[in-house]
């Protein structure tokens, strides 16, 4: 699983996680929010009315479509409002400490803009598909807008990968992750339950989906803010600190403290718009496909709709997230927990994190600095009673200096000569524990137990992740079968819904950084082909603005 992973990261480092992929992103929404004169601002106000209004042109001219605003509002929160919120806010503070939190804050100020050019087009080229159904998205503007066909149809293939590894794969890890922690339950046993569940929902398309979204994304959103203000409220004398902090290191990048050893500036900054990314998918052109669906036949008044979405997933639910986990500072504290290949390894030479020598060469090999020293270790250690006794090896977890480690086999401590090689354990069947930093969604259900609700805190986040990773994975199951119509026409959907099924199961017993480096991937691949679209097509779409802003009276 480690080459598996290693070979994902390589991938990734040309795109994803490529110092131009940030610049890329934030880009197009600087160009647009200049270009269409900060329509997030200037039209904020109105967006919300246009939301929560009476929809007048559907009853006056019956428009197609088959959800309303609000539902395909629903529908693409619920494609957004997901693990990025959660555990996406956890291993972006990991990565990069509290700086990562301002970029992601960046990416969906950006983002808002542009969320509003990439619906506003997928509105206006949709098409009714043989089955009656609608169908839009850029695939559909890249062909039907463009005529670049061969371009709409490496963004539909990205799209259907994207399916799995932005809503089905890392949405479900993460459900079983927190199940397993917090109630014990099995890997296999969440994923088999939560897989029928799923079937259930997407076989009865769009409609039911959207009536789905509707119904729990605001229950979902209400029970997880209130959970979040029992932890600020009860650290309340940190919050001023921690929303500080975000702010402060934003161009320095993040400081050591405490197990954390720091981050440079790059590595926040990257790791802070990957995961903004990630979290409200601006820019990704994903849940335009679900706007596309809405009963209205004025592209940009869904446009507007959906300038909301990147303000309410990163900027309101993201923000809240990061300011848990940096109030209650369990970000900086090491935890027991079972480590992952991926995040395990043995290095040369013996460290510690208490002396400032070392902290300085750890920092240099946890952000990949050139002239780093430190190299991963091969060869033999030996273990007594489950203990390591070598004292010129140091054990690295999570990008820290594990502590009190064991290793066992079926459940026993181990004793005797284990062979390393490159850092990593020849034979895959010992479990390793000890003490470490954690991330993603266990270091936020470990913090949402600081507060006056004591360990029941972490059972608001189970929950709360599971109803926003499972409406995470109906939304996508959507987008993939719009983007597997365009490609094989309808004949292609059954199967499609069965392959994503299976797949949500299989990814339930899955190692999540391996899922995680996945999703970097296929988030990228539709991103670069969707704005180069908006760009190419950016006076078509100011010509829609200033007609609909001439409507409205802006």
């Amino acid at each position: 699983m480690l080459e598996v992973n290693n070979f994902l990261v390589s991938i990734d480092s040309f795109i994803g996680s490529a110092p131009w992929f940030p610049f890329y992103l934030l880009g197009i929404g600087l160009f647009f929010t200049i270009y269409l004169k900060a329509p997030q601002i200037r039209f904020f106000r109105h967006a919300w009315g246009v939301l929560f209004g009476k929809d007048k042109e559907f009853e006056e001219h019956k428009a197609q479509g088959e959800t309303s605003h609000f539902q395909a509002m629903s529908m693409a929160l619920s494609g957004t409002i997901g693990t990025g919120n959660i555990g996406g806010v956890g291993l972006a503070i990991y990565l990069g400490g509290p700086a990562a939190i301002f970029w992601m804050l960046m990416t969906a100020f950006m983002g808002m803009t542009t969320k509003f050019v990439e619906v506003s087009l997928s509105h206006k080229y949709r098409i009714t598909t043989e089955d009656g159904t609608v169908a839009g998205g850029p695939m559909f503007v890249m062909d039907r807008g463009l005529g670049w066909k061969p371009l709409a149809m490496i963004f539909a293939a990205a799209a259907a990968l994207s399916s799995f590894g932005s809503g089905s794969m890392p949405q479900v890890n993460n459900i079983a992750q927190a199940m397993r922690e917090t109630f014990g339950f099995e890997a296999w046993m969440t994923g088999i339950v939560a897989s029928v569940l799923l079937g259930f929902v997407i076989i009865g398309g769009v409609k039911r989906i959207a009536t789905f979204a509707a119904r729990v994304v605001p229950t979902m959103a209400a029970l997880y803010f209130i959970g979040a203000l029992c932890v600020i409220i009860t650290n309340i004398e940190n919050v001023v600190p921690a929303f500080v902090s975000i702010f402060a290191d934003a161009f320095n990048g993040s400081a050591a403290v405490g197990g954390f050893l720091g981050a440079t500036f790059a590595f926040a900054f990257n790791r802070g718009v990957n995961r903004g990314l990630f979290s409200n998918e601006a820019g990704q052109g994903s849940s335009a496909i679900a706007h596309a669906s809405a009963v209205t036949e004025e592209p940009v008044s869904e446009g507007m709709v959906s300038l909301l979405e990147p303000f309410i997933d990163t900027i309101m639910i993201c923000t809240l997230t990061g300011l848990v986990i940096l109030s209650s500072g369990v970000w900086t504290e090491k935890h027991e927990n079972t480590f992952q290949g991926s995040d395990f390894s043995i290095i040369e030479g013996s460290y510690t994190d208490t002396n400032e020598e070392d902290r300085t060469a750890l920092f240099g090999h946890f952000n990949a600095l050139e002239g780093s020293m430190i190299e991963e270790y091969s060869g033999e250690i030996m273990v007594l009673n489950g203990k390591i006794t070598n004292t010129n090896v140091t054990i690295i977890n999570a990008r820290s200096v594990a502590e009190d480690v064991i290793f066992t086999l079926d459940g026993q401590p181990i004793t005797g000569p284990l062979q390393i090689r490159d850092g990593d354990l020849v034979e895959t069947n010992i479990v390793v524990s000890g003490k470490s930093l954690i991330h993603s969604a266990a270091l936020t259900s470990v913090a949402f137990t600081k507060s006056f609700l004591g360990d029941s805190g972490q059972y608001i986040v189970a929950i709360s992740l599971a109803l926003f990773a499972f409406s995470t994975a109906v939304a996508w199951s959507y987008y993939g079968d719009r983007a597997i119509t365009y490609l094989f026409g309808q004949k292609g959907v059954l199967p499609y819904r069965i392959v994503y099924v299976i797949g949500f199961f299989v990814a339930s017993i899955a190692d999540t950084t391996v899922i995680w480096t996945f999703a970097a991937i296929t988030v990228a691949f539709m991103t670069i082909p969707n704005v180069i679209c908006m760009f190419v097509m950016r006076k078509e779409v100011k010509s829609m603005v200033n007609e609909y802003a001439q409507k409205i009276g802006k």
